[in-house]
């Protein structure tokens, strides 16, 4: 289980260096990701969370973009979880208008729950006592469902908040170099905003 942003919002980023778009176009956060990679998560925020008409236009500060990031109400992402079955190769993944700051969603399973990943996700839920059913694609018999287990469900949420952790210490990092004056407001407001500052 991961956390992803989609990063189509950072391609031909000016402002500040990105990493090109993994063949899978979603962007993994965690405390591993190269400086590339946090500069695309954040010119992804940048991007997904500017309210002008023109997001690529003449404002290529990179202090300027960030204190407008710091104006937005709520944060938000492109992304979610990334579920994969390491036995049978089955993923499911957010779809569109889910949103990476709904990741905790994910908890109501544990009374369920129905889980909802978006638009155009296709992936049915049926829960099984103690054991979730992700379909992807609609449901049987067009694909093998994704089996996961509730007991196994809060650690797996639990790395997931980790490495969010993670990727928010390297977006302080990065932050102190690209706009150090609004470092610890950017970290404050992306832990808030996202639910990662808490546990």
């Amino acid at each position: 289980m991961d956390a992803v942003m989609e990063p189509f919002d950072a391609v031909d980023f000016g402002p500040w260096p990105t990493a090109a778009p993994g063949p899978d176009r979603l962007l993994a956060l965690s405390d591993r990701m190269s400086p590339l990679e946090v500069g695309t998560a954040m010119a992804v925020l940048s991007n997904y969370n500017d309210g002008s008409e023109d997001p690529d236009g003449p404002d290529t500060d990179a202090c300027v973009r960030i204190r407008s990031l710091l104006n937005a109400d709520p944060v938000i992402a492109p992304g979610g979880i990334l579920l994969q079955d390491t036995a049978s190769g089955a993923t499911s993944g957010p779809g569109c208008c889910f949103g990476l700051e709904n990741w905790r969603d994910w908890l109501g399973l544990m009374s369920g729950e129905d889980l909802w990943l978006g638009h155009d996700t296709a992936v049915r839920v049926e829960h099984r006592d103690a054991l979730v059913r992700l379909w992807p694609e609609g449901g049987p018999p067009a694909r093998t469902p994704i089996e996961l287990p509730l007991a196994d469900l809060p650690g797996l949420l639990q790395t997931v908040h980790d490495k969010l952790t993670g990727f928010l210490a390297l977006a302080g990092d990065w932050a102190s170099r690209s706009a150090p004056a609004s470092a610890p407001a950017l970290v404050a407001k992306l832990g808030a905003d996202l639910g990662i500052g808490v546990a």
